[in-house]
């Protein structure tokens, strides 16, 4: 890239350089990244750590999986990592992702992409060495920061002030991020629900209503996967008020009724109980969403492709006729732990509980004490 380019790069507030450092602790440190970054370095290739890692480091948040960038093409990735006595796995080798796994730990190594076309749901790409350019083709802010194996951050977007400010925004034109990919719908609402704290972007909020129908047009497990993690935020009940809204809910899934049962059924198992085995649960939650019969849950369970368990729990959750009533007695309720197992007796009296608040409001004491006996038995 020549001089001028750079300066035209640094006037847009697009910068190559660092912008500050990460601790090299946690899984900077990791003997499996270590190892990986040895068998990079000592071929002379580049290598960073890309999105939410680098994101969920930022934010002081676990870290739960590591991505990399090199510039090399995945042919050879997979040689150098072969080379290395480590497995390489071709997993995604068509836009150019390959799997290392070290030990008990996978890593996605992704060469450089730049998007030569793109339909909303799949997009033709080329390779480049270009970390801009890569960049650019993220969908937000936050998750277009990557990092060396030093610890040194490049953020070209300005996403580590987005995640200072609880902002959501995409890279460069919201619209045009969108139609790339109609899940970036969904991803928005699902990233507002993990870190939005300020005003949302009101371009944002317009790209997703403008192509909410899109949405109909990809697959059930594409939208299963975002839907339950939505509803696995630290706000979930807010982000379906605002996803019905904005026309989304609406198109994925019609089925869903008032949020108060979702509220309530999350602030239990999230910061209200203090109880081993009651933590947040997409099915809980989804069931907790849908205004519908046992007939209808089956329906979503099918549009979403649940698996056959997962289809169980949420259809069992939603029949009418399957309940908790804590005015049983203990061996009423014994019998009734017994013949329903553990974790759907645990659900279905998180449910009831929380459908008695939806209805009724602020319980008083002694149906409170009730319920939180009938959770324990």
């Amino acid at each position: 890239m020549s001089a001028k380019q750079e300066e035209v790069l640094e006037i847009r507030g697009i910068s190559r350089t660092p912008l500050g450092k990460v601790p090299v602790l946690d899984w900077l440190a990791w003997p499996e990244v270590r190892r990986l970054v040895g068998v990079f370095e000592a071929a002379g290739a580049d290598i960073r750590f890309v999105g939410g890692c680098v994101r969920d480091t930022i934010a002081r948040r676990p870290v739960k999986d590591v991505d990399a960038a090199t510039p090399l093409m995945p042919d050879a990735v997979i040689a150098l990592l072969k080379g290395a006595g480590l497995k390489a796995l071709p997993t995604g080798i068509e836009h150019g992702t390959v799997t290392a796994v070290i030990g008990e730990r996978s890593f996605q190594i992704t060469t450089l992409r730049r998007d030569l076309s793109t339909d909303g749901r799949h997009a033709e790409v080329a390779f480049t060495e270009d970390w801009i350019e890569d960049a650019k083709r993220r969908d937000f802010t936050f998750n277009a920061m990557s990092c060396t194996p030093a610890g040194d951050v490049y953020d070209p977007f300005e996403g580590m002030l987005d995640l200072a400010h609880g902002m959501v925004r995409f890279v460069g034109r919201a619209d045009d991020r969108v139609k790339e990919d109609y899940l970036r719908i969904l991803r928005f609402f699902r990233f507002w629900g993990d870190f939005g704290r300020s005003s949302i972007s009101r371009d944002a909020l317009a790209a997703c209503r403008s192509h909410a129908e899109k949405l109909r047009g990809l697959s059930g497990e594409r939208v299963r996967d975002e839907l339950l993690r939505i509803l696995m935020t630290a706000q979930p009940a807010e982000v379906c008020v605002l996803m019905r809204s904005y026309g989304v809910m609406q198109v994925i899934l019609p089925e869903a009724g008032d949020v108060a049962v979702l509220r309530t059924v999350h602030w239990l198992a999230s910061r209200g109980l203090a109880m081993d085995g009651v933590i947040p649960d997409p099915i809980r939650h989804l069931a907790a969403l849908l205004d519908t019969d046992s007939s209808g849950a089956a329906d979503v369970a099918r549009r979403l492709r649940l698996s056959n368990r997962q289809t169980d729990r949420l259809v069992g959750l939603t029949d009418p006729a399957t309940t908790v009533d804590p005015h049983m007695n203990d061996a009423e309720l014994s019998r009734l732990r017994r013949r329903m197992g553990p974790e759907f007796y645990r659900d279905l009296t998180l449910l009831g509980w929380a459908g008695e608040v939806g209805v009724l409001g602020r319980l008083p004491a002694a149906r409170s004490e009730s319920w939180q006996r009938t959770l324990t038995f």
